[in-house]
């Protein structure tokens, strides 16, 4: 028997593959190309103000650099051995991390209750949500001129107050706790307000079914914020931590404010590493190769707070995470 074949259903005799126009090339370049040209800008900007300058401040640092004569002898380590020798160098650190804490601890847990607040049902939200922000409208200048009046030993507000009920004036700007304390009263009126807003975006993100949930297994308010908001903020509140981190180790402003003199006190009490980094440079020093030495020392101390921060904060999320499902 023998087989019938259809000329229109055989199989196409071997030809050379057809050529890929030029605009189908062109469309499957931006295709796989365009994704990096859309993010690009974002890197180039921060290769030129940010990497760039980082490395430059490394070769400087490794320098005898002057403000007027410019590049010297290359002198290596010899800058960073200089700087951790200075007593005035340690004294600016203790001051920094002092401040930072005094500062950065109570501005986030200040940040949680005052968004929990305004997540509330309040009558005029909005009206609430912006008066929380005006602190970080002003500048830092003005905020440290109002509140080294405030902070005055004499006849400053807070001791006219204290003086009032009783307490003896405290020496606001010649004590180095007290002299903090102000300092760090200064960074929370600023930023306090903007952290709470960053927390709050992050309440409003959390699904409401979880709270119905809660509600339904009789949880209380308060149970309700630390079962269910505070874990759903883990993420929110690893960002807080790292940027009060970045910002309280590089504070300047409002110490060099304080006084009149901007030098940081007599017997330099608040004296910060930024405050000493500046001194250094455009002082009376002028050593551009030690205050790069300053420089890099402070960005690696930020980067290791900053790594043991996130550590410890993924410890604790991981922790908990474990937590909930044991008691599943």
């Amino acid at each position: 028997m023998t087989a019938i074949t259809n000329p229109g259903l055989d199989p196409a005799p071997d030809r050379a593959p057809r050529r890929i126009a030029f605009r189908q090339r062109i469309g499957r370049w931006d295709v796989k190309a365009s994704p990096y040209l859309y993010v690009s800008p974002f890197f180039i900007l921060f290769a030129i103000v940010g990497l760039f300058p980082l490395g430059y401040t490394a070769w400087v640092s490794l320098h005898d650099w002057d403000l007027i004569g410019g590049q010297g002898d290359f002198v290596g380590l010899d800058n960073f051995a200089n700087v951790l020798g200075q007593p005035n160098f340690r004294t600016g650190l203790r001051n920094t991390f002092s401040i930072f804490l005094l500062s950065s601890v109570p501005q986030v847990f200040a940040g949680l209750v005052l968004a929990a607040v305004l997540n509330a049902n309040l009558r005029a939200k909005t009206f609430w949500r912006m008066g929380v922000l005006l602190p970080y409208v002003v500048a830092p200048v003005a905020v440290g001129l109002i509140f080294s009046k405030m902070f005055a030993d004499q006849s400053g507000m807070f001791n006219t107050i204290l003086g009032n009920v009783g307490i003896d004036p405290i020496r606001w700007h010649a004590d180095v706790l007290s002299s903090h304390i102000a300092i760090a009263t200064m960074v929370n009126f600023r930023w306090t307000g903007y952290t709470t807003l960053i927390l709050l975006a992050a309440m409003q993100a959390v699904p409401s079914d979880l709270y119905e949930a809660a509600v339904i297994d009789g949880a209380s308010r308060a149970r309700q914020f630390f079962s269910v908001t505070v874990p759903m903020l883990r993420p929110t509140i690893i960002f807080v931590v790292i940027t009060s981190t970045i910002g309280g180790l590089q504070i300047f402003d409002e110490p060099r404010m304080y006084d009149q003199f901007g030098q940081g006190g007599a017997d330099r009490q608040w004296m910060t590493v930024t405050m000493y980094l500046y001194e250094l440079g455009w002082g009376a020093q002028q050593s551009f190769g030690r205050a790069a030495a300053v420089a890099w020392i402070l960005f690696l101390i930020i980067i290791a707070i900053g790594l043991l921060n996130f550590f410890l904060t993924q410890r604790i999320s991981s922790s908990g995470a474990r937590a909930g499902k044991d008691k599943r």
